[in-house]
């Protein structure tokens, strides 16, 4: 069974010319998909100590009182997750990543890492505004080595199904920051 959901993948992604990935499994790699996890579960661990902590979250108690902003987290956050986990999938069953490429990843994991965390920052202090322009200059950051990732190393690679994985992970994250930032500086985190 696994191998034809595995072949029937390989046939609609473009695969058909595409070798095996033939890299050992190593604990690293195991360590790459447990970081596709973790804003997700970071976000949430964080509102169970915040509801506990800090008077201002205490509407967290009462799931019909949480802002539409956080179902947009939560959706689009899953959406991304999903794109991560596929193409994870597809880089650890077909084409593995060169050291370049890899390292770029990296650079953009890392940038949107400090956006995230700003972003944490941003929404238990008094004045979020503060850090609006740190938000926007990491954020900026983080497009264009996306985008350089795209353009340099997937452009000429990836079919149809592996840029599918692609936008879902990308435009998912980008859709749950700005549900956040609508949340944090529209709505001042009512």
């Amino acid at each position: 069974m696994a191998e034809q959901v595995a072949e029937d993948v390989r046939l609609r992604s473009g695969g058909a010319g595409l070798r095996h990935n033939t890299r050992p499994l190593t604990i690293s790699i195991f360590l790459s998909l447990m970081l596709l996890f973790a804003p997700g579960a970071i976000f949430v661990a964080a509102l169970f100590v915040l509801r506990e902590t800090n008077p201002r979250f205490s509407w967290l108690y009462s799931v019909d009182r949480f802002p539409w902003q956080f179902w947009g987290i939560a959706v689009c956050g899953i959406i991304a997750t999903i794109g991560g986990v596929g193409d994870w999938l597809f880089h650890k069953v077909y084409v593995s990543v060169g050291p370049n490429e890899h390292h770029s990843h990296l650079m953009a994991l890392s940038a949107g890492g400090v956006v995230f965390i700003l972003m944490a920052l941003a929404s238990v202090i008094n004045d979020p505004t503060v850090l609006l322009i740190p938000v926007i200059v990491a954020l900026l950051i983080t497009t264009v080595l996306i985008c350089y990732d795209e353009f340099a190393f997937h452009i000429r690679r990836c079919k149809a199904f592996e840029n599918m994985l692609h936008r879902l992970l990308v435009f998912g994250n980008c859709a749950a920051f700005l549900c956040w930032v609508h949340w944090l500086f529209v709505t001042k985190g009512a």
